[in-house]
């Protein structure tokens, strides 16, 4: 089991990946579905993967790798705070729940999160998951 400060940075580390993807541009509903169905978020999922040791600009290069078309910049971008909400919350949620970034996104997808963003921001994480859960019937 990973420790909470390793738990912690990782969910940091995502939700500064989601604001950086916000300063290139990207469409954060385009963003954020392909990262929640990637292969470094698998990676990230698993107990051990060495992605978990590298900084949001190498993901981001990675993400660009496996996604050699790139990201729509035509589409809406999510406010700072909202990104980084996003990315953080769907990391802990993998962390408090154990189930994958893919059935995380299939039960509170990007639309979603930018919608309960300023009626659950505020919320404790657990609290926050446990009410999209709810809300979804999960």
């Amino acid at each position: 089991m990973m420790d909470i400060a390793l738990r912690r940075s990782l969910s940091q580390m995502q939700g500064s990946l989601f604001e950086m993807s916000g300063r290139e541009g990207y469409d954060s509903d385009t963003f954020i579905r392909a990262f929640m169905k990637s292969k470094i978020a698998e990676g990230l999922d698993s107990d051990f993967d060495f992605t978990q040791w590298a900084g949001k600009e190498y993901i981001m290069e990675r993400m660009k790798e496996e996604y050699p078309q790139g990201f729509s910049r035509n589409g809406i971008v999510f406010d700072n705070e909202t990104l980084y909400w996003a990315g953080y919350l769907y990391r802990y949620w993998h962390f408090y729940t154990g189930e994958s970034s893919k059935t995380i996104y299939r039960i509170a997808d990007a639309d979603t999160i930018n919608t309960m963003y300023y009626g659950y921001h505020t919320l404790d994480m657990e609290m926050a998951i446990d009410r999209l859960k709810e809300a979804k019937g999960k």
